[in-house]
C-alpha cells in the first residue's frame, strides 16, 4: 500500500478516535480549563498525530494509550467531585491576589504574575484603579476574578427597590436569510406572522443576516452587506 495512503488512512482514525474521546472527557475541559486539563489534552492530541504520521507506532498500541489517558483524566474528575483534597492537589485553589485595596505580593510572586499583567487583567474587567478592588483571586484556570468595593460597585434596581421585567433568552429567527422554523413553533409562532412583522419595513428574509426576537417582543433585524439594522415592535 502506498505510504500516502496509509497516512490518510491512520489520520483518518486518529481523527476520529481524537473526536470521540474529546466528547468523552467533556465539555468541562474546554469551558474550565485548567493546566492539568491542559497537560491532558495536548498529551492525547500529541499521540493523535504520532498515530497520524509515525508509520513505525502501532496502530493499536497508539489508540489504547489515547484511551488510557482519557480514562485516568475521567477517573480523577470523577473522584475529584468527591475528594475535596483530591481537586485541590489536581486543580488547585484560588489565591487571593488583592485584599482591601492592597496587593498580596506574595501571592504574586508564587503564581509568577507581574504588576503588568495583573493589571492588564484587571483593566480587562474594567477595572483601571486597584484602590476599587476589595478582593482579587487568581482562579485555577488563570483568570482574574473580581470584586469592587461596594461603593465603587453599579447601582442595580434592586439597590432603589424598583420593579423590573423578566429578561430572557432571545430567539434566532432568522439566519443568513434562512427562517428557523423550529424557533418559530418553540414560541408558536408562524412564518405569516413573521411575514407580516417585516413587511412594516418592507423586508425580506432573503435581505436579513440575522433576526431574532426578545422576550419583549421587538424584533432585531439586521440587514445582508450594510450597515442598516432594525427593531421591530410586535406587540402593535
Amino acid at each position: 500500500m502506498p505510504i500516502i495512503l496509509v497516512v490518510i488512512i491512520r489520520s483518518t482514525i486518529a481523527f476520529f478516535a481524537l473526536l470521540v474521546l474529546i466528547r468523552i472527557i467533556g465539555k468541562q475541559q474546554v469551558s474550565q480549563l485548567t493546566f492539568f486539563d491542559y497537560t491532558v489534552g495536548i498529551t492525547i492530541g500529541s499521540m493523535a498525530s504520532t498515530l497520524s504520521i509515525q508509520l513505525n507506532e502501532n496502530l493499536t498500541s497508539t489508540l489504547a494509550g489515547m484511551v488510557t489517558w482519557t480514562v485516568l483524566a475521567i477517573l480523577v474528575a470523577i473522584i475529584g467531585i468527591h475528594s475535596a483534597r483530591l481537586e485541590k492537589i489536581v486543580v488547585g485553589e484560588p489565591e487571593i491576589v488583592i485584599q482591601n485595596g492592597k496587593i498580596v505580593e506574595e501571592n504574586l510572586k508564587k503564581n509568577r504574575i507581574t504588576i503588568s499583567e495583573l493589571l492588564s487583567e484587571l483593566r480587562v474587567q474594567g477595572v483601571f484603579n486597584i484602590e476599587d478592588v476589595e478582593f482579587a483571586l487568581i482562579e485555577p484556570d488563570g483568570k482574574i476574578s473580581v470584586q469592587k468595593k461596594s461603593q465603587k460597585q453599579p447601582v442595580t434596581p434592586s439597590d432603589l427597590n424598583l420593579p423590573t421585567q423578566y429578561d430572557g433568552l432571545p430567539t434566532v429567527l432568522i439566519i443568513d436569510g434562512v427562517v428557523q422554523e423550529s424557533a418559530l413553533r418553540s414560541i408558536n409562532l408562524t412564518k405569516a406572522w413573521l411575514y407580516h412583522q417585516l413587511e412594516k419595513q418592507n423586508i425580506k428574509d432573503t435581505e436579513i443576516f440575522l433576526a431574532q426576537l426578545d422576550t419583549k417582543g421587538n424584533l432585531y433585524v439586521d440587514l445582508k452587506e450594510d450597515n442598516r439594522y432594525f427593531i421591530i415592535d410586535t406587540t402593535n
